[in-house]
């Protein structure tokens, strides 16, 4: 399956893995440096301190200057997260993400097989959570609770099947149509690992026990 996106810029992929809970506000891991590595499409690759915006599809280069490339000139790029300790690799595939017209779009592979991959775009998202906030003389009683206005990390997913990137709904029935012909055998997997539909980690590994069970 992944032979798609080899094809696209003759480049043979060596996929990894970092699972991570979250970032402090002034740490999400698109704000900071990561050491890593820049492939263009002709293939020749340079190594960098690294820093990516996937709202705009951008990666940047630290060097005496910043140096900005696009997802246009940009094969792939992986890097080092020094916060949780991790490969990650951004593909550049393209795909209508506002509209019809399809333009090279920055995708996180999170694990691939044969006929499935499991790709994610991350973004920051506001977060709105009630805080009690208490002092010496307690919670006033006339405004009640206070709501703290955050950001949290967030994540859309997309699967990678039959040369074609489909956008998943996050709703669990979704699931089953993405990765079909094992709804059973998924179903007792999710349950024994007490795995959810809708959570990082657990769809990576659903997706990678889908590709498995369909090897046989």
């Amino acid at each position: 399956m992944m032979k798609a996106i080899v094809k696209l810029y003759a480049l043979i992929p060596v996929f990894s893995l970092l699972i991570f809970s979250g970032y402090a506000q002034d740490e999400f891991p698109s704000q900071i440096w990561h050491k890593g590595n820049v492939y263009g499409i002709d293939g020749q690759g340079v190594s960098g301190l690294l820093k990516y915006d996937l709202d705009n599809n951008l990666v940047q280069m630290k060097g005496d200057v910043i140096q900005t490339l696009t997802a246009a000139n940009v094969a792939y790029f992986e890097i080092f997260d020094e916060v949780y300790g991790g490969v990650r690799k951004f593909y550049s595939l393209p795909y209508a993400l506002n509209g019809d017209y399809e333009v090279p779009v920055f995708f996180e592979v999170l694990t691939e097989g044969d006929q499935i991959a499991l790709l994610c775009r991350e973004y920051i998202a506001t977060d709105a959570r009630n805080i009690n906030t208490m002092g010496g003389m307690g919670m006033n009683p006339f405004f009640g609770p206070q709501t703290m206005m955050g950001y949290r990390l967030a994540f859309n997913y997309y699967f990678f099947k039959e040369g074609a990137i489909e956008r998943y709904s996050m709703k669990k029935r979704d699931l089953f149509e993405m990765l079909p012909g094992y709804e059973d055998e998924i179903s007792l997997f999710m349950r024994k690992n007490r795995l959810e539909h809708d959570k990082r980690g657990d769809l990576l590994r659903i997706t990678a026990y889908y590709n498995e069970l369909d090897k046989n």
